[in-house]
């Protein structure tokens, strides 16, 4: 197998283990990517001892989450393979839903809203799947899927039930996440790229950093775009920044940046 473009490595395999881990309580869950039993493996984070590792799947390029779906809490990872469910006390399988593509370029981060969970492919397209429970454990269902809001390799975000992403051709859009009915779409919102954008949720705002370095405020409003304020922050990047008591941690192609975020 070859690393990069090359051969027919999948997922994390042909570019490399890029999803960072979740702290749950006094254990950190990754992605660690083992196919003998290994895939998601849950560890002490102060020993690193393994406390439980679980499945086969080749990871993605996104990390786990931890949230409770139809009262049960749970570990959601999505694969090369698939979305899947882990139960967060033993690693044992809730859920699976396969997701299969050429290259298992599965790169977002999973967006949990009451029981909707929501990944994306350029491939496969906009995914919703709806968790419920049922007699024997846990049911799991397509809620709907959108291939004009597929989102490649950038994580949405979700506020308020609606859902504000970076669709094709650089289309900023949000979206119902009970539906998948877009509320408003901006074609093009920055020019030149490959079509990336970070989305940090900032209390009734969202910042939004473009791959040319623009940096936007905008307002979580599902009746329209509204743009509060815009600044070049950095240089190109497919950064995803770190915000903490004002302050924007960010990188570009050739510097590590910390930017004082005016009230």
């Amino acid at each position: 197998l070859y690393f990069g473009e090359k051969g027919p490595a999948t997922g994390a395999s042909r570019h490399g283990y890029s999803g960072s881990g979740v702290i749950d309580g006094d254990r950190i869950i990754v992605a660690a990517g083992g196919v003998k039993g290994a895939s998601v493996v849950c560890m002490a984070k102060l020993t690193g001892k393994v406390i439980w590792q679980s499945q086969n799947d080749v990871p993605g390029y996104s990390g786990p989450v931890v949230a409770t779906i139809a009262g049960v809490k749970q570990v959601v990872s999505f694969t090369a393979e698939a979305v899947i469910g882990l139960d967060t006390a033993d690693g044992k399988l809730l859920w699976r839903v396969p997701v299969k593509t050429s290259f298992g370029r599965h790169v977002t981060t999973p967006v949990i809203f009451e029981d909707i969970v929501v990944v994306s492919s350029h491939e496969a397209g906009l995914i919703a799947i709806r968790v419920t429970k049922a007699d024997d454990g846990l049911k799991v269902e397509q809620a709907w899927a959108s291939a004009d809001l597929a989102i490649n390799f950038c994580s949405p975000v979700a506020v308020g039930g609606y859902l504000y992403g970076l669709g094709p051709s650089k289309k900023l859009f949000c979206a119902d996440i009970r539906t998948g009915k877009p509320a408003w779409v901006k074609s093009e919102f920055y020019s030149g790229g490959k079509g990336h954008a970070s989305f940090t949720v900032m209390g009734p705002n969202i910042l939004v950093l473009a791959e040319d370095g623009q940096l936007t405020l905008i307002a979580a409003d599902s009746s329209q775009l509204t743009a509060i304020s815009t600044a070049k922050a950095c240089g190109a990047n497919w950064c995803t920044p770190a915000y903490a008591d004002g302050k924007l941690y960010l990188r570009d192609d050739n510097r590590l940046l910390c930017l004082d975020l005016m009230p």
